[in-house]
This record gives structure tokens, C-alpha cells and sequence, in this order.
């Protein structure tokens, strides 16, 4: 009976390993967003194959182990591969400041004003809100720390996407990254520690919409480059760095994540989710702290902010 269950975990475990390990041959869009949980799904099959040793005969589940373990380290690998360097300690010739990133749920109405009082007194210089409508009827409050915005009625009709900051904005673009979405790209242009820098809010599709989630993010690759000079691109990529298209983009365009990245989805799953927010910069901006909103406010998503410094 037990040989039985083995083997039968067995064969669930080889077709587990096996679709994650499709990764190596293709892009398959399909399979795209499972691929941001290998090590979820590496971690699970090394117990199964682990307890098919302990507990039956079932001799082949040393492979399953081995290979499991394999694809497991392979998925840390990659997702260091993007960490900000180590840096000094901050000099005075740098100047600080603060982003947050959130993605707040577009029903989430019931939370609207707690998440506006949260945003106020984060101390954010800038601030990425997605789905944000809920905070709509609090913009006019939210101005008097944050004077500068763009979205709801500023350089979009839509309330998607909503970019606030402290500081003037120079210049602004708002773009859509596909026909599925409208206004989902967004960068400001804002003067720091005498440079100019750009300040990109992105909310991608999911990655199982065909191929948009890859081609979303070719746009948002072709606005960095043709652009050029000093990023910080944050915000809802419905994707870990770790998938294929994801490693990509970072590759192509140079970018880092600015710390160990925490779980920000499904909230349910707390830190044993994985990262599908984040806050990537370029050459010119140090890192030094990412951090998650502990409290999601109802969002189905985690916030993030980051302490970021210009050389």
C-alpha cells in the first residue's frame, strides 16, 4: 500500500518538475506565471520526494530529491542575481528620498480614506498607487502633501494609475503598454540632488493573457532605452523576477531591485507568497531599504516602499 502511494506521488512530483523545468526550453506564455513559483513548487516536490524515501521503498524518489533540490537553488540563484550591489555608507553629497508603491484593489472603496491618511503620512516622496480609484474622492486632502500628480483627471481621463509627489514635476508621459489596458505606463520627470530623474509607475497584465504580459513589458523596455538617463520603476508586474521574460527585461535594460524582495501576493498566503510588486532602479540611484506595508487595507496585494539615495 505504501510502495502504491510512493509511486503515485512519484508520478505527480515528475509532472510537477517537468512543467517547471519547461522554463529551460521555452517561454510558453501559458505556463509563464508558474514559473514565478519554481521555488514554491520545487520546495513541494522535494518534501513529497523526501517522504516517498523515509516512508516507502521507492527507490527512484532520490532523483526526485536531487532534481528538485536542483531547481529549488536555481530559483534563489536567479532571483539574486538582480539585488543591488552592496553600498557604503551614505554620503553628503547624496540625497535621499522615498517611494511607495501599492497597489490598493479597485473596489476597495471601504478602505479609500484609510489608505489616503497611510500614503500622507508615509513620508514618501513620491507615491505609485494602482487600481485607484478608491482614492479618488480623497485626492483634493492628499494634495496638500502631495501638490503634483498625475492621473483622475491629470493627463488621463482614467483613475487606474495615480503618480503623486512632493517635488514639481518637469515633464510627464502617459502611455498604454497594450490594446488590454489604458493608461497603465506612466513616468514623471523630477528634479533631484541636481539630477533629473525619471520616475516610472507600470501595471502589467497577467502573464496567462496571451502574450501581453512579454510584449508589455518590450514597451516599457523601449520607453527605458529610448529614454535613457537615471530610472525608478515600480509598481504591479503580476510576475516574480525570477520568470523568463522577467529576467529579460532586467538583463536588457540594466535594472536592479532595490533590496531582499518581500511577498506581496496572494495576501492570504502572508510570506510565503511571492513578489509580483516591485521597485527597480538604474545606474545612479542606491538602494538602501525595501520594506512591505505590513497592513494591506483590504488590497489584495501588499504596498512596498523603498529608501532610495542619488548619487
Amino acid at each position: 500500500m505504501a510502495d502504491n502511494l510512493a509511486r503515485t506521488i512519484g508520478v505527480l512530483v515528475w509532472v510537477m518538475l517537468l512543467i517547471v523545468s519547461l522554463r529551460y526550453a521555452t517561454d510558453f506564455w501559458l505556463l509563464s506565471f508558474v514559473y514565478s513559483f519554481q521555488l514554491h513548487i520545487a520546495a513541494a516536490a522535494a518534501a513529497a520526494s523526501l517522504a516517498c524515501l523515509l516512508f516507502s521503498g521507492f527507490r527512484r524518489g532520490r532523483y526526485l530529491l536531487a532534481i528538485s533540490l536542483l531547481l529549488a537553488g536555481h530559483s534563489i540563484v536567479m532571483k539574486r542575481e538582480f539585488l543591488p550591489p552592496m553600498q557604503a555608507q551614505p554620503s553628503e553629497s547624496e540625497t535621499p528620498f522615498k517611494l511607495l508603491s501599492f497597489n490598493i484593489l479597485g473596489t476597495n472603496f471601504r478602505n479609500g480614506e484609510r489608505i489616503a491618511e497611510m500614503i500622507t503620512a508615509s513620508g514618501a516622496d513620491v507615491a505609485y498607487v494602482f487600481e485607484a480609484e478608491p482614492i479618488a474622492p480623497y485626492l483634493e486632502t492628499l494634495k496638500a502633501t502631495y501638490p503634483y500628480r498625475i492621473g483622475c483627471g491629470e493627463s488621463t481621463p482614467t483613475c487606474d494609475l495615480v503618480l503623486l509627489s512632493r517635488h514639481p514635476i518637469v515633464s510627464r508621459t502617459v502611455s498604454s503598454l497594450s490594446d488590454l489596458r489604458r493608461d497603465r505606463f506612466a513616468i514623471a520627470d523630477i528634479a533631484l540632488g541636481g539630477r533629473l530623474i525619471h520616475f516610472a509607475a507600470a501595471h502589467l497584465s497577467k502573464p496567462y493573457y496571451d502574450d501581453y504580459h512579454s510584449e508589455e513589458l518590450e514597451q516599457i523596455g523601449y520607453q527605458i532605452q529610448r529614454i535613457g538617463g537615471t530610472f525608478v520603476l515600480g509598481g504591479d508586474f503580476n510576475s516574480g523576477t525570477i520568470a523568463p521574460d522577467m529576467q529579460r527585461f532586467l538583463r536588457d535594460n540594466k535594472l536592479t531591485a532595490t533590496g531582499e524582495e518581500p511577498a506581496t501576493w496572494p495576501v492570504i498566503a502572508d510570506r510565503l507568497g511571492i513578489a509580483i510588486d516591485h521597485i527597480f532602479v538604474s545606474a545612479g540611484i542606491d538602494a538602501r531599504k525595501l520594506m512591505r506595508i505590513e497592513d494591506n487595507m483590504g488590497s489584495n496585494h501588499f504596498g512596498l516602499t523603498a529608501d532610495l539615495a542619488v548619487r
